[in-house]
């Protein structure tokens, strides 16, 4: 009669070599799960990541616009005219628009320091609507008005406090701008899409006047268009700005920066999940490098249940489920450990933590593929080994 080997035998006969030797089988399953732990590690961390910037994109909104000097033919920089804020806020499809320009200015917190010592700090002229235009917020304090920005009064951006050591603004602190002491009265909180307002301290046009003698000239105005119609209105911005030279404007969206984030993470994934890749092939050299070695100690039984009745399929069997349960714990434990380090990730930073299903899926699927290839070999090898020669070694 044909031998048969039930399914319910095969799975103890198939982890006889793994109980018999857990140490080895441990490092197998280990190869085989640092490789999936550094692939789904890989897209749960890029994943968090993306996630985080499109709420970041989703917050700020698309539909911010910034319109600056630019260059002039000769390579100069241009000057904007002193309408250019009044035009561009006229523009068709623009919701507001907000004045800055930069004076030749420096911060301190006090009047002792050194006139080169800036600490990377400037000052610029803002104009009332800039934190309602920028969908901004304060930590401490008012932002500017048209009555405060009659007055030495002065709203710090997020960097500017820290770095001049101004935590609230209740007692009034004073900081030295030029010649002239102002009260600051407001922080304000960090602006991802104009980080150079965090490095800023903003006064009124109408004391930049009086003080510093600011002539109008704005050198960036910050605008919110309708999202809709937000590339139309950037390209009416040049010409609005400076009818006579719209050349001599830029005018650039700022989440455009944020969208080659997600570009560059793209890229980076990639290159990961190679290394990934190239980590989950050595785990799969390791699994069959265990189970060639695993034939060779075990010719004996091979060769005893051969002339039991065993067949060469019972055989080849034996050894193929004893790879592919070493590479399905092995894909276990990755995707276990890939979460773990994703989810400790983003919250170390702050992201929203997600592993998407697909990384958990072709994690296990990978591994179990990897545990089947590994195991082809030595199973096909103990398979033809001849019951006569196996005995030998007994």
């Amino acid at each position: 009669m044909r031998s048969h080997l039930r399914l319910a035998d095969l799975l103890p006969v198939s982890t006889v070599g793994l109980r018999s030797r857990p140490g080895r089988a441990a490092l197998s399953v280990l190869g085989v799960a640092i490789g999936i732990a550094a692939m789904v590690a890989v897209l749960g961390v890029t994943r968090s990541s993306q996630a985080d910037v499109l709420t970041e994109i989703d917050r700020v909104g698309t539909n911010l616009l910034t319109v600056a000097n630019g260059k002039t033919l000769r390579g100069g920089e241009a000057r904007l005219p002193v309408t250019a804020g009044q035009a561009v806020a006229r523009t068709q499809g623009v919701l507001s628009a907000a004045v800055t320009a930069t004076l030749p200015v420096r911060v301190y917190r006090t009047d002792r320091i050194p006139a080169g010592r800036t600490g990377g700090l400037s000052v610029r002229v803002a104009d009332p609507g800039l934190l309602t235009t920028l969908d901004g917020a304060l930590l401490h304090g008012r932002f500017l008005d048209p009555a405060l920005g009659r007055y030495p009064a002065v709203v710090l951006g997020h960097y500017a406090a820290t770095t001049l050591g101004i935590r609230d603004v209740t007692d009034r602190p004073r900081v030295y701008l030029g010649d002239h002491w102002y009260t600051v009265v407001g922080v304000m909180a960090p602006v991802d899409l104009a980080p150079e307002l965090d490095t800023a301290a903003l006064i009124g046009a109408a004391t930049a006047t009086d003080d510093f003698g600011y002539e109008g000239n704005p050198t960036r105005i910050f605008v919110r268009a309708q999202t809709e119609r937000t590339d139309e209105v950037a390209g009416l911005l040049g010409r609005a700005a400076n009818p006579a030279h719209p050349e001599e404007v830029a005018v650039s969206r700022p989440s455009e920066a944020l969208t080659a984030r997600l570009a560059v993470t793209d890229a980076t994934t990639v290159l990961l999940l190679g290394l990934g890749a190239v980590a989950l092939l050595v785990g799969g050299i390791g699994i069959a490098n265990v189970l060639v070695i695993s034939v060779l100690e075990r010719r004996g039984e091979i060769g005893l249940r051969r002339a039991l009745g065993a067949t060469r399929g019972h055989v080849g069997a034996q050894f193929l489920v004893e790879s592919l349960l070493l590479g399905a714990a092995g894909g276990t434990a990755g995707v276990i450990l890939g979460a773990l380090i994703t989810y400790a990730t983003a919250t170390g930073r702050g992201w929203p933590a997600l592993v998407p299903p697909a990384a958990i899926g072709a994690g296990l699927a990978a591994a179990v593929l990897i545990g089947a290839g590994a195991g082809l070999y030595p199973a096909l090898r103990a398979a033809r080994l001849s019951p006569t020669e196996a005995l030998r070694t007994l």
